[in-house]
């Protein structure tokens, strides 16, 4: 049985869910959706539907599209959209952030398998700068992120609010299923979990929108095997203080035609890539 990995389908673009129709079946082996499958809850449902009965079991964590507040969603905002979320890949038995982490048998070990939700507080800016100012830092190479219009935050007062409190809930979630055993996990998240992971070099500044800080530790402290992470749109393999990390996107169709196999391509993340596989790289 494997895992396998892949995010950021972008199902509103013809060209991807097209492409996405062309992958494979694996029933024996699990998936995992690591975010920005797309940005309504039709476009969730279209994947879940397409994907549900080609694997054993899906795993999903959302990404920034999927929390946008569309006019195809009825405005739900917040919290409120991502319930809605969970309650469509729950109805299918797709696992999410909210649910019992799962164990999965790679022949060799048990791994955890833990889907994170931790969202980002602009914290990857320099470290001198409070929030405002790293927004301004940005704006003035041009940047500023779609989500400073689309994602909204409520119940919470800011983005940066829900953040602290994704984190804490999940920092205390991590704690107990870590409680007790050596056993190694699977960390899952849209975002990258690591500050030196998220380099972007045609749009440095864009990281402020790429993680937080707050999880700088979590490979380390709860023993990650392999991290899976999106929203980059830079699949690589990279290690850094022995835990491999996975970026997985696929991307906007611009991006994935570029790739020597003009396809979605998954990612093995279980049973664990020899070293010696091409592609990866060591930080």
């Amino acid at each position: 049985m494997k895992l396998w990995a892949i995010s950021d389908l972008h199902v509103a673009y013809p060209d991807n869910r097209n492409a996405l129709c062309t992958l494979p079946c694996h029933p024996e082996d699990w998936l995992i959706l690591a975010g920005d499958l797309g940005e309504t809850l039709a476009h969730l449902t279209w994947v879940l539907d397409l994907l549900r009965p080609r694997f054993k079991q899906l795993v999903w964590v959302p990404g920034n599209h999927e929390l946008w507040t569309t006019p195809g969603d009825h405005g739900l905002r917040g919290q409120a959209k991502y319930d809605a979320l969970v309650a469509i890949c729950r109805a299918q038995g797709v696992l999410t952030p909210e649910d019992p982490y799962a164990l999965f048998d790679d022949g060799e070990t048990l791994h955890c398998v833990a889907p994170l939700f931790t969202l980002y507080d602009y914290s990857f800016g320099p470290p001198d700068l409070t929030p405002e100012q790293a927004r301004a830092w940005a704006a003035q190479a041009g940047i500023e992120s779609a989500d400073e219009h689309l994602l909204h935050p409520e119940p919470h007062a800011s983005v940066i609010d829900w953040c602290a409190a994704r984190c804490a809930l999940t920092e205390q979630r991590l704690q107990e299923a870590t409680q007790g055993h050596t056993r190694p996990t699977v960390l899952i998240n849209h975002h990258p979990l690591r500050y030196e992971l998220a380099r972007l070099p045609k749009v440095p500044r864009m990281r402020l929108w790429c993680g937080t800080r707050r999880t700088q530790a979590w490979p380390q402290r709860y023993r990650a095997s392999v991290v899976v992470s999106g929203h980059l749109h830079m699949r690589r393999t990279q290690w850094l203080q022995g835990v491999r990390y996975e970026e997985v996107s696929l991307g906007y169709p611009r991006q994935w035609r570029l790739t020597p196999q003009s396809r979605p391509r998954l990612r093995q993340i279980l049973p664990a890539p020899a070293p010696s596989d091409p592609g990866l790289s060591w930080v």
